[in-house]
């Protein structure tokens, strides 16, 4: 004699056991793709010193004026600030092969610092640009002063 399967309905009970593991299956990976499980990444603080080579003298107490200034990208503030600035002679080599200071240029020294996301790898990216040491292509750049070809001497992770 053949049995009867149990019916709920239209349904019988492994047609409902199979519709309610595909609704799990379906709200686990919504729930881990759209969940909030990761915890936040961690910052750190960083400290750099960029120089910028032969600008005109007279930007150095420009650029005093307007410190401290927030670092800029793209016209958007990013979690950096231009903190200090010095200056150092520019040099130039004269004809009979020594060294003479330039009375029209100088080298500017900058110390920045910023707070970025600490990741597995470390890439230190303030905004879209990197800050490694010895980059010479990195464009500084905040409310008030922007320059360009920028040579990052050091960078001090905090740790």
């Amino acid at each position: 004699m053949e049995k009867k399967a149990f019916r709920i309905g239209k349904l019988n009970i492994v047609d409902f056991v199979a519709i309610l593991l595909v609704i799990l299956v379906v709200g686990y990976g919504a729930w881990r793709l759209l969940g909030d499980d990761e915890a936040p990444p961690e910052k750190i603080d960083i400290t750099f010193t960029v120089r910028v080579q032969n600008v005109a003298s007279e930007l150095y107490e420009n650029c005093q004026d307007h410190l401290p200034s927030t670092l800029m990208a793209s016209g958007a503030h990013l979690p950096g600030q231009i903190v200090a600035v010095e200056k150092t002679p520019y040099l130039v080599l004269g004809p009979d092969g020594q060294w003479y200071e330039d009375p029209d240029h100088i080298n500017l020294y900058f110390t920045c610092t910023a707070t970025v996301n600490r990741e597995n790898v470390m890439t230190t990216k303030i905004g879209e640009q990197e800050v490694r040491v010895g980059k010479t292509d990195y464009i500084m750049k905040s409310e008030f002063i922007e320059f360009q070809s920028c040579t990052v001497l050091d960078v001090d992770w905090g740790f």
